[in-house]
């Protein structure tokens, strides 16, 4: 007998691009394309991005209307003598004042948080444990429980300190607190005590390990958290709201949701939310950038940037 030829043993095998195609479509092939995931990302995508683009475009309308474009024109932001953002003086206010918040509030709760990062880290007992947990308070307590509280506290206690710019950063400053404190701690306990005993076996002192070999590790954390509270503050509305006394200490949160809400919006209320946006955005690229070059001799991903900026470890 003949026997059978190398053909007639093994099968026919498909091409590698046929079986790629019928992989592919294989319903019961756990490895296939995605395709209703990628699908519904998109779709979020669209449904949450699109009416901001429509908002920001009518934010350069020629005219006052919000729903026919009418051309191309700076008018919302400083052309327009009267209701632009440059000259409505309720509007420009509103941006000053955020920006007023959001430095004074990072300036004052960056270093507070850092020190209780510290003091909690170094500090063993029952004691710095109950203090870690209030750290944590801030992210479960609502925002607007804490708003009526701080409320109180201003108009009822300490009545010497008006409702105003100075309670408002009191009270961002006691709820933001917290970032730099979580993140910072949680630097601390990746790094661990080797560089500061290092440091102290070669002759430093403890202020000037601190000032030389931990405040540089603790950089991008600080920074970090410095990014976090800042963007926080530009955005934040309940505190404020609560806080404010009139139109001059009064962010552009609490300015686009009170005329928007009373009937009387239109293309600059849009531009107002666009330069918002806009700064929202840039303090976010600030600390992409700010955080990749810190951590540039590390192991790190962008992801693991992105991660750190939005609140993850640093």
């Amino acid at each position: 007998m003949t026997a059978p030829s190398v053909s007639e043993q093994t099968p026919p095998q498909q091409s590698q691009p046929e079986a790629r195609t019928k992989s592919r479509w294989n319903p019961r092939n756990p490895w296939r394309h995605p395709w209703f995931l990628e699908g519904f990302t998109w779709l979020y995508l669209i449904w949450s991005l699109v009416p901001i683009a429509i908002a920001v475009l009518f934010s350069f309308n020629k005219g006052k209307s919000q729903s026919v474009w009418q051309g191309f024109s700076w008018r919302w932001y400083f052309k327009d003598p009267v209701n632009s953002v440059l000259h409505n003086p309720q509007l420009h206010a509103a941006v000053i004042q955020t920006v007023r918040l959001s430095v004074l509030t990072t300036v004052i709760a960056v270093p507070l948080g850092v020190a209780f990062a510290l003091g909690i880290n170094r500090w063993r007992g029952p004691i710095p444990s109950t203090f870690n947990f209030l750290m944590i308070l801030s992210f479960v307590i609502p925002e607007l429980i804490f708003g009526v509280a701080m409320f109180f506290v201003f108009t009822e206690l300490f009545t010497s300190v008006h409702l105003g710019t100075t309670a408002e950063v009191l009270a961002l400053v006691t709820w933001n607190v917290s970032w730099p404190a979580i993140i910072v701690q949680a630097r601390l306990v990746g790094l661990g005590r080797h560089y500061e005993e290092a440091a102290a076996d070669l002759g430093a002192n403890r202020l000037t390990a601190m000032r030389r070999v931990m405040l540089p590790l603790l950089a991008p954390a600080i920074f970090a958290s410095a990014v976090l509270v800042f963007s926080g503050v530009i955005d934040d509305f309940v505190i404020v709201d609560l806080l404010s006394s009139n139109s001059g200490n009064t962010p552009m949160s609490v300015i686009i949701y009170s005329t928007q809400h009373g009937g009387n919006g239109g293309p600059a209320l849009n531009a107002l939310g666009t330069i918002m946006l806009v700064m929202s955005f840039i303090i976010a690229i600030i600390g992409y950038i700010g955080y990749r070059f810190m951590t540039r001799g590390e192991r790190g991903s962008r992801i693991d940037a992105l991660t750190t900026i939005a609140g993850g470890e640093g």
